[in-house]
């Protein structure tokens, strides 16, 4: 008989913002008249946060876990068997953040791994590599971190910061601490990849040539979008959150209202409002940091849950479902778990 898989919880969560606090005004005095402005897409937050020029994303991971060693110890932190990064804009192309993250916080983990192929849910799917290896390996604590660096980076450009969609993003860092024990448990995690829509995000310059990212020549590069684009990518938003969301309700055996707290990827309010009423839940049920962060990618979900977290929104043994999709849709995830990581003061 096969025994049972040890559980793996997420035990805590920290997140860092940069000090650069931007108001919409900013961008207004940019704005060019474009049809897609109007796009509910991409209605601008009140506020985003921009990385410093010469903060880079490795800065941003240190700072986001600095809570953590107070909150566990340095040693707690620095013997972590598993370390598993996501970085928005990597800053250096051909290499990941991981092993000088590793480095600045004096790590030696058997698993380094820098995803790259889950945005906006980058945050689940961690979460379901390291449950695996936490539960297939010797290993028993892991550290995520989910990074968003782009907003300050590449949306502020000039060629770039007059576009619809300029104003939306906002740069901030999340990091989960999971460890191979029963005390907030993972409940159940679906993570689900759809090829037909991969290539559909692009990365182009504007004006768009047909120069690579890294040739010179005109143009400043960013994500292209269209109005055919921004319909398509909508209607799969609001069909692949709570697909994603539901599966995992029905594999832990509850329904979507017996859900305490939603965390999602933090796109715009209509696909927020949109999620929550598919899964019949209230806005005190799920919390947002829209308005202050905008659209964070795959620093949303870490970031939207400590900040309720450190609010006193989500009480310990609480129902928490985190759910998200990322790019065009070619990526998306939810998981559940029964909280335990409430402030202790």
């Amino acid at each position: 008989m096969t025994a049972p898989l040890p559980a793996v919880s997420l035990v805590d969560v920290a997140s860092y913002l940069p000090e650069n606090r931007v108001p919409t005004d900013y961008f207004t005095q940019f704005s060019r008249s474009d049809r897609m402005a109007k796009n509910v897409m991409f209605r601008s937050p009140r506020y985003r946060h921009h990385v410093a020029r010469d903060e880079t994303a490795v800065d941003m991971v240190e700072r986001a876990v600095a809570p953590l060693i107070d909150r566990h110890g340095a040693d707690a932190i620095s013997s972590v068997d598993v370390l598993l990064t996501h970085t928005q804009l990597p800053d250096n192309p051909v290499l990941g953040s991981g092993p000088e993250v590793a480095r600045r916080l004096g790590l030696r983990p058997d698993w380094v791994i820098d995803v790259h192929n889950s945005g906006c849910a980058s945050f689940v799917q961690m979460m379901a590599l390291a449950r695996t290896i936490l539960q297939s390996t010797d290993a028993t604590t892991a550290l995520i971190a989910a990074t968003q660096n782009c907003a300050g980076q590449v949306f502020t450009q000039t060629a770039i910061r007059g576009l619809a969609h300029a104003p939306v993003p906002g740069d901030g860092c999340g990091v989960g601490l999971l460890t191979k024990s029963n005390d907030a448990p993972i409940l159940g995690i679906e993570c689900r990849t759809h090829p037909e829509f991969g290539g559909d995000m692009t990365f182009e310059a504007v004006p768009v040539s047909d120069r690579k990212y890294w040739e010179p020549g005109r143009g400043q590069v960013c994500v292209g979008f269209t109005e055919s684009k921004i319909t398509k990518v909508f209607a799969r938003g609001n069909r692949l959150v709570p697909e994603v969301a539901l599966a995992v309700c029905d594999r832990i055996g509850v329904q979507s209202t017996e859900v305490d707290t939603l965390v999602t990827n933090q796109p715009n309010r209509l696909f927020l409002r949109n999620w929550r009423e598919a899964m019949q839940l209230t806005p005190e049920q799920h919390p947002d940091t829209f308005d202050e962060c905008g659209n964070l990618f795959g620093a949303g979900i870490p970031v939207t849950l400590d900040t309720a977290n450190r609010d006193g929104r989500i009480g310990n043994g609480s129902l928490v479902l985190m759910a998200a999709f990322a790019h065009a849709g070619d990526f998306a995830g939810a998981a559940a778990v029964r909280w335990g990581a409430g402030p202790t003061t």
